[in-house]
């Protein structure tokens, strides 16, 4: 069946996370192809404007990842464009981009989420090391930490830091990537990520995806390299801890305004509490993504995914 739709994929861009992007985005592409949909690929140029308003799509898949497709910047052009897109909204990625931001409301609203402190680099060189370890002592509670840039995705820049003196070192590789670093109570537990889809009948929470990286920590090489980590679908609870996740899932996606889709990452501690760690907004749809996973657990393919989320921006959430 030949749609007369025509769906321009973005993908690729400038940021850190350029080449998972250009995966995700040909996979959405052969998905849509599969599906008869006209399909304009698109590697995100400073041509983006000029050729979305000769090609005039119907809507755009956003496949970006990382900074500018993740965090408003696209989302903003595009409803400048009236162009429709999935995902959520200019505010709702912004929000969620800034795990400082994000973490703040989270506290606000009641919802577990771990001890942290940010510090931007221009803090961190005028306290020094010294300093900071002090600093985090009190507010985190001790070590180990997690420590990982305040803006970016796909765990880049992420350490887990046990010994106090790795800390400097830790806090230079996440502030490599922005201007602000987040340390956070390192939480041992069960690690999930769990995905909420928007649809006619409102929000719908697919299982959780339990994630056990070999290495011990899930990083961008767990996440992205085949055979790094062991994934259970559905997650390994008991029926009523899965139940609280559901709930949880959905209060953060409507907590931050979220629309059409989010990604909740959370772990499951010892206390049996679950913490919210931060939020995604443009899940990736790699082989190994967890978005695709969750929803092959119920039964819904890859292209069936995908054209779910495109046909929900086309009929305008309706």
């Amino acid at each position: 069946m030949i749609m007369n739709e025509k769906i321009a994929v973005l993908m690729g861009g400038k940021s850190l996370e350029r080449e998972v992007s250009l995966i995700s985005g040909q996979r959405v592409c052969d998905a849509l192809v599969e599906r008869g949909y006209r399909v304009l690929p698109l590697d995100v140029t400073s041509e983006l404007v000029p050729t979305l308003r000769s090609e005039r799509p119907d809507a755009v898949y956003i496949a970006l990842h990382g900074k500018y497709g993740e965090d408003g910047t696209v989302q903003e052009l595009l409803e400048f464009l009236g162009i429709p897109y999935t995902g959520p909204g200019v505010a709702a990625s912004a929000l969620a981009w800034d795990k400082a931001v994000s973490k703040r409301l989270f506290v606000r609203a009641g919802i577990p989420t771990p001890s942290w402190v940010t510090l931007t680099a221009d803090a961190f060189k005028q306290m020094g090391a010294a300093t900071a370890l002090d600093r985090v002592s009190a507010v985190v509670g001790g070590f180990p930490v997690a420590v990982k840039p305040a803006k970016q995705g796909s765990a880049l820049g992420l350490t887990k830091v046990d010994d106090p003196a790795a800390l400097p070192e830790a806090l230079l590789t996440a502030l490599s990537y922005g201007d602000a670093a987040i340390i956070e109570k390192w939480i041992d537990g069960t690690e999930l990520a769990v995905s909420v889809l928007d649809g006619p009948g409102g929000p719908s929470v697919l299982p959780a995806v339990e994630m056990v990286p070999k290495s011990g920590l899930f990083d961008f090489t767990a996440m992205y390299t085949p055979g790094e980590t062991d994934y259970y679908v559905p997650a390994r609870l008991e029926a009523a801890k899965a139940e609280e996740i559901t709930a949880l899932a959905t209060r953060v996606h409507a907590l931050l305004g979220c629309e059409k889709v989010s990604r909740v990452d959370m772990v499951v501690g010892a206390d049996g509490v679950p913490y919210v760690l931060e939020v995604n907004t443009s899940p990736g749809m790699t082989e190994t993504s967890l978005l695709p996973m969750a929803a092959a657990a119920v039964g819904i393919d890859f292209q069936e995914l995908v054209e779910s989320m495109v046909r929900w921006t086309l009929d305008g959430g309706a």
